[in-house]
């Protein structure tokens, strides 16, 4: 008879992973993170445990985004007051916070809840091409 298995954290081996963003579009890239964060792409997945890899993403500012969505894509927040809902642009958001694009695109594809925020905390972003983890010796991911 098979056994299925069940993933312990004794079990689990985690690697550094770099993913450069450059000119590819949001979607893409955003999908394999969430990927390689939940630990999707390993045999040893299991759905309610932390089996992921940390993710390193560099060039985050030059993701290239498809269609007319540089004008017309909204981001939008609410303050919790009536009338407090703020929008804002995928352009503007790139002048000013080029790594929330992917950060919001990536924790929006994670599961909800605990487990979803304790993968979410393994992403590092980046706007350019230089990151602090080199000490890591991260592998380059090919998208």
């Amino acid at each position: 008879m098979m056994k299925t298995f069940v993933a312990k954290p004794s079990n689990i081996t985690r690697e550094s992973i770099l993913v450069d963003a450059k000119n590819r579009p949001i979607g893409r890239v955003a999908t394999r993170i969430a990927t390689l964060l939940q630990g999707k792409h390993k045999t040893t997945y299991t759905p309610h445990e932390d089996t992921g890899d940390m993710v390193i993403v560099i060039n985050a500012a030059q993701v290239a985004s498809t269609g007319k969505k540089e004008k017309t894509k909204l981001y939008h927040r609410h303050s919790g007051y009536p009338g407090g809902i703020k929008s804002m642009t995928l352009e503007t958001l790139r002048a000013l916070h080029p790594e929330r694009i992917i950060e919001f695109a990536v924790r929006r594809m994670l599961p909800k809840g605990p487990l979803g925020r304790k993968m979410f905390r393994k992403l590092r972003v980046y706007a350019n091409d230089q990151h602090l983890h080199s000490a890591q010796e991260p592998k380059l991911d090919k998208i």
